[in-house]
């Protein structure tokens, strides 16, 4: 089973969702190489980088240029998203998704960058207005990122993907809550099936997929044609070629185990403290330790030594022994 979006075979179709802080080109690299239809980049908001002009480190963290690597925007004027999707497809990008899900405050408050991300469903001409000016820009494919609504008395998202589809966008993907519930309780899988009776282009199930049955609850509830995978790939970068494995049938990669897991770690960590260097690098690498570290069961002193040692020989030299015995085989 394969995604089509456009001329591009998005295959197999488990796909990482983009999360600030935390799919940087290192992890979503990482997880590229046990096996991903797809990765997204980290959103930026469109004015900025248009402003910024983005050097060489910021066009590799975007991902411009890289195979089943989609680059997200983000905003609320049509101009700047229009800009904003030129120089992404100007530096070699394949793939343009328009985010309209994100629940930060400081994204959907007219008080913070400008009333976008999900703020965006409270306004879907306006919403429209920058589809049309991202899919009128470009000759890239375009896909729309966004939830079930902004609260339980916006659910709006079928419309919205409907619309987006007449204005031609190529895929959408469905977080299964709405705004105003973040990240409680539990994404509703069933109602994202509204969206695909909505329309004929590709609908993903994002939300609460961290395992292979998880899903296959989400397909069958939701009559998507893929699931997208954020929180669960956090210390687990296999996961998404775990679950195109047992749930699509995509070749098995592999879970580390033992000195593999401990070389992947370790791996991982350089890759951060190459692209941001030594001092940031660190600071980066903590939250993604620590995740690993979760999963290993590590002894709380070894576990704090990692995370407060300033000397990156350190923690290489001490990472073989926190990972040594695994609290979960492969789970």
């Amino acid at each position: 089973m394969t995604v089509q979006v456009a001329d591009l075979t998005l295959d197999p179709p488990v796909f990482l969702a983009p999360l600030a802080g935390i799919t940087d080109l290192p992890f979503r690299n990482l997880v590229q190489s046990f096996g991903a239809g797809l990765v997204v980049s980290e959103m930026v908001a469109s004015q900025e980088m248009v402003q910024a002009r983005p050097g060489a480190r910021e066009k590799a963290e975007l991902g411009f240029g890289v195979a089943a690597t989609a680059v997200q925007i983000a905003g609320r004027e049509a101009h700047w998203m229009a800009e904003a999707a030129r120089m992404v497809e100007a530096n070699g990008a394949r793939l343009i998704d328009i985010n309209m899900g994100c629940p930060a405050k400081k994204v959907t408050s007219a008080s913070g960058s400008g009333a976008s991300g999900s703020a965006l469903m409270k306004d879907l001409d306006h919403a429209l207005t920058l589809i049309e000016a991202v899919v009128a820009a470009v000759d890239l494919p375009v896909t729309l990122k966004t939830r079930l609504g902004w609260d339980d008395g916006l659910l709006n998202a079928p419309d919205l993907a409907r619309r987006a589809q007449e204005a031609g966008v190529r895929m959408v993907t469905i977080h299964g809550r709405t705004r105003c519930q973040f990240y409680k309780g539990r994404a509703n899988w069933g109602a994202i099936a509204n969206v695909s009776r909505a329309v004929d282009i590709p609908v993903i199930a994002n939300g609460d997929i961290t395992s292979s049955a998880q899903a296959i609850e989400a397909m069958e509830k939701s009559g998507a044609q893929g699931v997208m995978v954020g929180r669960g790939a956090q210390g687990r970068p296999w996961r998404l070629a775990q679950i195109a494995h047992e749930v699509f049938g995509a070749p098995a990669s592999g879970i580390p185990v033992d000195n593999e897991f401990s070389d992947m770690v370790s791996g991982h960590y350089e890759a951060m403290l190459g692209f941001y260097g030594n001092a940031l690098g660190r600071r980066v690498a903590r939250k993604h330790l620590g995740w690993y570290m979760d999963h290993a069961g590590t002894e709380p002193g070894l576990r704090r030594l990692i995370l407060t040692a300033d000397a990156p020989a350190l923690v290489l030299r001490h990472l073989p022994e926190a990972l040594a015995h695994r609290a979960e085989a492969a789970a």
